[in-house]
């Protein structure tokens, strides 16, 4: 473990690592203020409005009733007040938004905890997948630090791009949650389309560093299974703490992703030794 743990920590320096963030990284500062899981969401989208009994524990289709039953705009409301409350940044997102060499970003939640880690950095800005029932003609919006919205060669400029394929509260609340969205992700996805050139270019060359994801279901296998497609060689990396899924154990052996089985918290202070003692 202290190998694989210096070789993560000197890879992380060097620009090598891309840090992949899931949502139950949320959970390492106590009872999060918001979601911090898909059957959580669910539940709160089940709360506000009335979806039917099998469903309610299941967050695409959920959304997806909301979304045929009350309007999309109904939807995006809900999404706005269940995540409008301010998540502060982990120490995990502190520490990934402190390395001098950060090219490239993944966060999988719909929470702005991560762009407010990265709002020191000189340089950055995010892209954020979008629904194609707002927005038919393109898969991304881009928005630099200050949150105005930008284009593709601006992003080319960027230090450190922050990608949130699952779209973001902030700062324009864009969404893909229900079941069409990503039905119209998945479709496209094997083929890359709806990953932005940047991305694909940035992760070429390096590895991925998961913390706070699991894989229990098909869409977090297929979405991570799709972004570090074309990446290095691995191994990759995965803080996976627990008893695991079979179907878990089979994707990280597919993948080449070697699991740490501590939580997020001591993994960081893992980390934190390592580099007090550098």
């Amino acid at each position: 473990m202290d190998a694989t743990l210096h070789e993560i920590a000197a890879a992380l320096g060097a620009g090598k690592v891309v840090p992949y963030l899931g949502p139950e990284l949320l959970e390492q500062g106590g009872e999060p203020i918001v979601p911090a899981t898909f059957e959580a969401l669910a539940s709160r989208l089940s709360a506000r409005v009335t979806v039917p009994f099998k469903i309610r524990t299941n967050m695409t289709a959920a959304a997806q009733y909301i979304e045929n039953f009350k309007h999309r705009k109904t939807l995006v409301a809900v999404m706005k007040e269940i995540f409008q409350p301010t998540v502060a940044p982990s120490a995990l997102h502190l520490y990934f938004a402190s390395l001098p060499n950060l090219p490239l970003l993944v966060d999988t939640w719909y929470d702005a905890a991560a762009s407010f880690a990265l709002l020191g950095r000189p340089s950055w800005g995010q892209i954020q997948g979008v629904s194609r029932a707002e927005h038919r003609d393109v898969w991304v919006k881009y928005y630099d630090a200050d949150g105005a919205e930008s284009g593709e060669s601006q992003a080319e400029k960027w230090g450190t791009v922050l990608y949130k394929p699952f779209g973001s509260i902030a700062p324009a609340a864009n969404f893909i949650v229900s079941d069409s969205d990503f039905v119209e992700v998945l479709t496209e996805i094997d083929i890359q389309t709806p990953i932005p050139p940047q991305v694909q270019a940035l992760r070429g060359g390096r590895r991925f560093l998961f913390v706070g994801c699991h894989f229990r279901n098909q869409l977090e296998r297929a979405y991570a299974r799709q972004i570090i497609k074309r990446s290095g060689d691995g191994p990759h990396w995965a803080v996976l703490p627990g008893e695991l899924t079979k179907n878990e154990v089979k994707f990280l052996e597919e993948q080449n992703i070697q699991r740490l089985d501590m939580t997020p918290a001591d993994f960081f202070v893992a980390l934190y030794g390592l580099q007090a003692a550098a």
